[in-house]
């Protein structure tokens, strides 16, 4: 994520909602780098050293080089830079530190703006990596100016729900490297892992293969993902029919729903309950994924399966066109390696790309064709 390391005197800015895991993913790296024989400094504004000792224990980040300081007064923490000389510098968080110097309360606009930058200023000095942590607000930004964004060399956000095992760190700005990938971790009992094939989380484990199923291969930053939607369409109970999403974008489903009930005609919904989701707390927002939203809301309303090795990948417009989407070689290789024998794209998608060896892959025009196609075929049907 930080291009090969971290670039001495580099200073890191790590956002994310409270409770995410950034403490417990700093006080992992921070050990990491401590059996090396490396001096860490961390520092810990929120939490007393006692509850970070737990957290160590507990994650197996306990390190004799590693160094745990619980303290909010600056000139303190720059008085232990001077006396320890660390060569790295962790600061949890940002927010709670506070300048002697100047007034207003911590993690105000002007005490994180003299913090940050005394901070910056002394790992520039010493050529010391050092990492912040930064609290977001409700609306999704850092906390403090927006100054602070602009100081440091690095953004980085940790990002994941609450009611998932899955963590992603993306980097929205980066001096010293790319920006355009993602890492995957697992948030565990004992810590966190880095995943190298998070793909497993978004895929259900039944043995069962149910109406209303349909895999699609999503992108995040350079990383194909693939993921798996659900959808159930029932009679509505009462007079007003019901719209129901999860980790799907609410506008693109009723889109769908809109483009079946024009170009199919046993789409009539206007009566029926449709619910929507992903599995394992996975996020699809890009175009790509229409087609299987799509296959999957039509398999939910004939009642047949599609078949199990089956994705679906591409952009559905509002007249029932599918469209190709970028990095179609790449997705269709991941889908391949995860043991994917079948693919529905655009027509013409595949002009300019490299079919998977043992990949049949079939191109439609558009929505009611792709849905022709697998009623004709028998991926409708269920496979034994």
């Amino acid at each position: 994520m930080l291009g090969g390391g971290i670039v001495p005197g580099a200073v890191v800015l790590l956002s994310g909602e409270p409770g995410v895991g950034k403490s417990t993913l700093l006080l992992d790296v921070a050990a990491k780098i401590a059996m090396f024989g490396v001096k860490v400094l961390y520092v810990t504004g929120e939490e007393s050293a006692g509850q970070v000792r737990l957290r160590a224990e507990r994650i197996n980040a306990l390190a004799d080089s590693l160094l745990l300081a619980a303290e909010t007064d600056l000139g303190s923490v720059l008085g232990m830079i001077e006396a320890e000389q660390p060569e790295l510098l962790v600061v949890d968080s940002i927010q709670t530190l506070a300048s002697s110097e100047v007034e207003g309360i911590p993690g105000g606009v002007t005490q994180v703006r003299e913090v940050a930058s005394a901070l910056i200023r002394e790992a520039k000095a010493r050529s010391l990596p050092t990492v912040l942590v930064g609290h977001i607000t409700k609306d999704g930004t850092i906390a403090g100016p927006r100054l602070l964004e602009h100081l440091v060399d690095v953004v980085c956000t940790f990002e994941g729900e609450r009611h998932s095992r899955l963590r992603m760190l993306r980097a929205v700005k980066n001096r010293f490297g790319p920006t355009d990938d993602v890492g995957c971790f697992d948030m565990e009992e004992n810590g966190i892992k880095s995943l190298e094939d998070p793909s497993g989380l978004f895929l259900s484990r039944s043995g069962a293969n149910p109406p209303g199923t349909c895999l699609t291969v999503t992108q995040e930053g350079k990383r194909p993902l693939l993921v798996e939607v659900q959808s159930l369409i029932t009679e509505s109970a009462g007079g007003q029919s019901r719209r129901s999403v999860s980790g799907v974008d609410s506008s693109r489903v009723a889109m769908m729903l809109a483009v079946l009930s024009q170009n199919v005609s046993q789409a009539n919904l206007a009566k029926s309950d449709v619910f929507t989701a992903t599995v394992g707390g996975a996020k699809l927002s890009e175009p790509a994924s229409d087609l299987a939203i799509c296959m999957s809301l039509a398999s939910a309303l004939l009642g047949k399966p599609l078949a199990r090795h089956l994705v679906a990948i591409g952009e559905v417009s509002l007249s029932g066109e599918i469209r190709n989407v970028p990095n179609l070689g790449q997705r269709l290789n991941e889908a391949k390696r995860l043991g994917i024998t079948h693919a529905v794209v655009a027509k013409g998608a595949m002009t300019n790309v490299a079919t998977p060896e043992k990949m049949k892959v079939d191109e439609c025009e558009h929505i009611a064709g792709a849905v022709e196609l697998m009623l004709t075929n028998g991926a409708l049907r269920e496979q034994k």
